[in-house]
């Protein structure tokens, strides 16, 4: 097994390093949408999602300073976490292009809370208030107290090693979402 180290010059790791070093997690995809303050769509493929806790119920997402989804999200304070299935892949990958015409090709409603949702791609969706900003970097982390959650029948589209797939074999219906194994 050959290993390849990269080097740090005065402390700083190389955004490449970070990159390639990110590659080897796999991560569930998200598309993160909200409108702006004058109601237009907006969103992106989004791998930075934690669940922060449950009480009361948050999460959180990375946001990229330039994007117009942080600054829609900012506008009006909601916004939405539709978690892809794998029928999914190709919104996953329009949203993550600078398509400026995302929303034409996919199937969305503005849902109860304001947000647009995706209707057909999506395996579950959150619904979410802006609890907090916090500016990292290039990024500001968006925290959101979950209002609503809608869960949907299928499988969840992942995102490892620069390519997306599926869930492996053995997983697939082992929790149904909305229901948890014994003991939890």
């Amino acid at each position: 097994m050959q290993t390849i180290r990269t080097h740090t010059h005065a402390g700083q790791v190389a955004p490449r390093a970070v990159k390639d070093f990110m590659t080897g997690y796999f991560t569930g995809v998200t598309v993160v949408t909200a409108f702006s303050g004058s109601g237009r769509p907006h969103g992106l493929t989004c791998n930075s999602l934690v669940s922060v806790t449950l009480e009361p119920p948050t999460l959180l997402v990375c946001l990229d300073q330039s994007a117009g989804t942080l600054a829609a999200v900012r506008e009006t304070g909601t916004f939405a976490v539709n978690l892809m299935s794998e029928r999914g892949r190709a919104t996953a990958e329009r949203f993550a292009s600078a398509a400026p015409d995302r929303f034409d090709s996919v199937a969305w409603e503005r849902s109860a809370h304001g947000v647009p949702v995706l209707v057909d791609d999506a395996l579950s969706v959150a619904q979410c208030a802006v609890a907090d900003l916090h500016r990292v970097g290039d990024h500001t982390v968006v925290f959101g107290r979950i209002l609503d959650i809608e869960n949907r029948p299928g499988n969840p589209l992942l995102y490892g090693m620069r390519t997306f797939s599926g869930a492996p074999e053995g997983v697939l219906g082992a929790v149904v979402p909305g229901t948890l194994p014994a003991g939890r």
